[in-house]
């Protein structure tokens, strides 16, 4: 007797059926997202890695954001900014471009950040940019 699962399928009432392909559609955007996750760390591994910083520390929550800071030029203390909700984004925002600077990228390489960040952090790790400073410090940035 062979495993055929689609001939377990025929057998199922409606329901049965029904909650079958819900899980296995669950599993699949479950690997989707796994993968994608793994992708975007592995992006910002290399982001901080450029920088001089470990790339382990994108993955320690709370201390990537700090060491965030340090990269970019903004004072430590932003991480309390980074806690309040609606004040975050706009704090993202700041920090995005501020990144884009810190590798000599251009506004609308700061835009792209904002708007499709998984997706620049990966032209960012992986591509030719190299990290030119803290941004906010050499731009005049005050904290």
């Amino acid at each position: 007797m062979t495993f055929e699962p689609l001939s377990l399928l025929a057998q199922m009432d409606g329901d049965e059926a029904t909650a079958a392909a819900a899980g296995a559609a669950g599993l699949v955007l479950l690997m989707v997202q796994l993968v994608v996750s793994l992708v975007v760390i592995a992006g910002n591994w290399k982001v901080y890695s450029k920088a001089g910083k470990p790339g382990w520390a994108c993955i320690i929550p709370v201390y990537n954001m700090v060491v965030l800071l340090e990269i970019v030029g903004r004072p430590i203390w932003w991480i309390v900014l980074l806690l309040i909700p609606c004040v975050n984004i706009v704090v993202l925002v700041i920090l995005f471009v501020d990144l884009a600077k810190s590798f000599g990228k251009d506004g609308a390489f700061a835009a792209g950040l904002v708007l499709l960040s998984p997706i620049f952090i990966l032209i960012l790790g992986f591509g030719s940019a190299e990290y030119q400073g803290p941004a906010a410090l050499a731009g005049g940035g005050e904290g």
